[in-house]
Parts: structure tokens; C-alpha cells; sequence
């Protein structure tokens, strides 16, 4: 995420580390307590916000933001645009994905990812992929199957961003999700274009920023 705000020098970026990702699995909190923490850091910005949330995070973002007053627009990129009553992982058939390791401690069930380069980092410089690799933790299992209860993207407008060379989370499925968005944007790179396309994803947001009226 780094490469990424450093395109962004003139804009106030803040960043949340979800409780669910971790590196010790008896820590890890879940997809409630990510959006709480979202909400939170949300209402302590002084001004219009404009949410990017990635991956996962499009649950928590869209289960925090429900009310948000100072949120203009939810830009979901390669992420999950869920619907009341569904989960991550009811929303793609109820099926872990073949990349999914799922372990065990004292009961508590946690994810970790196999082959994490080719599934998330397919267009990423070999040595940047190592290093993100090398910063990836586990994540909370129950994360993926809580259902959302609250659904920012009805009332608050939002886009879509398809990457459409993605391993981790199939473009035809985002395109299912995407339909719910208020516009599409599309993008030829893997589920981390932070990383690979780092400039050309600023100025998309830098866009978005504008079109939203947030300076």
C-alpha cells in the first residue's frame, strides 16, 4: 500500500489495519470489529471522505459506512459488494477456495493463503512480490462466513473496479458484484494493483477525489 500513497503526496490518505489479519491467531478479531474500527477511523476525519476498500475489506467498509454522512463515495476495488444476509463466503457458492489453507488453534479456525505470489501478486516485480509475501499474516475464518447486516452502497454512491487479470477473486464474479456499483472502472492487473500499477490507480482515485468534490 505504500507505493501507492506515495503517488498520493497532496492527498490526507489514512490507512486501517484490520483485527481479523494477523500474526497470531489467538488475536484475531472479526468482520464486526473491522467495521467498527473502520467506523470509527471514518468519523474521526475532519471533512468529505472518499473509501477505497480492497478485497475483504469491501465487507467491513460496506457494514461500517451505513450512515456515514462525511462518505461521498466507496470506490470497491477487486472487493466484495455484499447484499444483507450474505457472507464472503455464501456469496461465492459456500465453498472455500482452492488457495485457502484452513487451520485450527483451541477450536478457533484461521486462514492462511497457498501460493500467495501467483494468487495475488501474478504482475508484481518478483522481489515486491516477496516482500508483500513476507508481510502477509492469517486471517479469522469467522471473518468469512459473519453476514452483513448493515449496507453502506445503497445509499451512498459507489465504483466498482474490476482487475481483470486476477487470480485470487475471478473477474466474471466481480463483474456479478460490480453490477451493484454506480460506475465500473477496469483495470488489466492482478488483485494488487497498488503494487503493480501503483501510478495509474492514483490518478484512477485522484479521479474519483474530483468527481466526488473531495480536495
Amino acid at each position: 500500500m505504500k507505493r501507492l500513497v506515495d503517488e498520493l503526496p497532496d492527498v490526507d490518505v489514512h490507512t486501517v489495519d484490520l483485527t481479523s489479519s494477523g500474526d497470531d491467531p489467538a488475536t484475531l478479531g472479526d468482520m464486526y470489529e473491522d467495521a467498527a474500527q473502520i467506523a470509527a477511523a471514518v468519523a474521526a476525519i475532519d471533512g468529505p471522505v472518499v473509501v477505497c476498500a480492497h478485497s475483504y475489506g469491501g465487507i467491513p467498509v460496506t457494514q461500517a459506512l451505513s450512515g456515514a454522512s462525511n462518505v461521498k463515495r466507496i470506490v470497491y476495488l477487486a472487493a466484495f459488494m455484499l447484499d444483507v444476509g450474505e457472507s464472503m463466503l455464501s456469496s461465492v457458492g459456500g465453498t472455500p477456495a482452492a488457495w485457502w489453507k484452513i487451520n485450527s488453534t483451541d477450536g478457533e479456525k484461521y486462514v492462511e493463503a497457498l501460493d500467495p505470489v501467483e494468487i495475488f501478486y501474478g504482475d508484481v516485480d518478483p522481489d515486491l512480490a516477496q516482500e508483500a509475501v513476507s508481510q502477509l499474516g492469517y486471517t479469522s475464518y469467522s471473518a468469512n462466513v459473519q453476514k452483513q447486516t448493515e449496507v453502506a452502497w445503497k445509499t451512498i454512491p459507489s465504483t466498482y473496479v474490476i482487475c481483470e487479470a486476477d487470480n485470487a477473486f475471478p473477474p466474471f464474479a466481480q463483474d456479478l458484484f460490480a453490477q451493484r456499483a454506480g460506475r465500473i472502472h477496469r483495470m488489466n492487473t492482478s488483485h494488487s494493483p497498488f503494487l503493480s500499477q501503483p501510478a495509474a490507480l492514483a490518478q484512477f482515485l485522484r479521479d474519483e477525489l474530483a468527481s466526488a468534490d473531495v480536495r
